[in-house]
């Protein structure tokens, strides 16, 4: 079985050492790779200096990254989509994570883009992710540069005032041309995400998981394919996984999205996670005022299945 952490009570004896060390003690080479990349944490508490001290008393918990392992990303000028004095919106790649991992605090978008804007500027910027993508979305990241944005570009997010519109490469051929889907949103016992009724908004989710929430998506048919489709989506609301979730409960999940069904693999070719792309991204600048109309090209994937 695929080790992913390691717990230990730091006893007396170990006091004065670095972290970086005890976990080298613990887990050898993994350790200390873990030490240095964040993965360490204290009482539940990330500590991402490795040459911080073994407090005794106190929980480590190492953390270790998947089978594929940690993600390395360089954020370069081509990556940037836009950029002012206080937003930035970046063209993230498909496998890069946004934001820290427990495993990792080095591999996400935010951790480089503030790398590379450190570099070009001598300083980085306080860095706020204004909103989320999964792993294997890719396309459109918007980001804060500046603290007194936050509250603005989230609250305009989770008002609706954020026009979103993703392309998805989904399985099979809609006997639709346009749907529009209003469906319940929520976490199941087990913790994963997954559909409710629409009934069921505003009930208790179990095991004290706050309430079933609305989850409204429209979608049309751009192209279709050899027992697949290109399909445009409109999220109009802002759930987790909505999309995703969406077009698996209408019997259509993306190509590459085994978690919710979707073919691991399309026209012989094995898929190295979910095709899903944020292409457009619309919404009043928080300061100027002015309309932001952001797009992001295709990922070669996409291209090279529409072919």
């Amino acid at each position: 079985m695929e080790r992913t952490r390691i717990t230990y009570r730091i006893v007396p004896e170990d006091a004065g050492l670095r972290l970086g060390e005890l976990a080298a003690r613990l887990a050898g080479a993994a350790g200390a790779v873990a030490a240095a990349r964040g993965g360490t944490w204290l009482d539940g508490r990330r500590v991402s200096d490795a040459d911080a001290l073994a407090p005794a008393g106190t929980t480590l918990t190492l953390c270790f990254p998947p089978a594929d392992g940690y993600a390395e990303i360089t954020i370069t000028a081509e990556d940037l989509a836009y950029e002012d004095a206080w937003l930035i919106a970046v063209h993230k790649r498909a496998g890069w994570y946004v934001g820290a991992t427990p495993w990792d605090a080095r591999g996400n978008v935010l951790a480089a883009l503030g790398r590379y804007l450190g570099s070009r500027d001598g300083v980085a910027p306080p860095l706020h992710l204004a909103h989320q993508l999964d792993r294997d979305t890719s396309g459109l990241l918007l980001v804060s540069k500046a603290p007194a944005m936050n509250a603005a570009l989230q609250d305009a997010f989770a008002r609706g005032e954020v026009a979103k519109t993703y392309l998805g490469l989904c399985a099979g051929r809609p006997a639709w041309n346009a749907m529009d889907l209003r469906t319940g949103h929520g976490r199941a016992a087990g913790g994963r995400w997954r559909i409710y009724p629409l009934e069921a908004v505003g009930q208790a989710l179990p095991e004290g998981g706050g309430r079933v929430r609305e989850a409204h998506s429209s979608f049309r048919v751009g192209r279709p394919l050899d027992d697949a489709t290109l399909v445009i989506a409109v999220p109009h609301t802002g759930r987790t996984h909505q999309i995703r979730l969406h077009l698996a409960h209408i019997g259509h999940p993306l190509l590459g999205d085994t978690r919710y069904g979707g073919p691991a693999s399309y026209a012989g070719q094995r898929l190295p996670g979910h095709l899903l792309h944020a292409a457009e991204l619309c919404l009043r600048h928080p300061v100027t005022g002015v309309m932001l109309a952001l797009a992001s090209p295709t990922p070669p994937l996409f291209e090279t299945l529409l072919r």
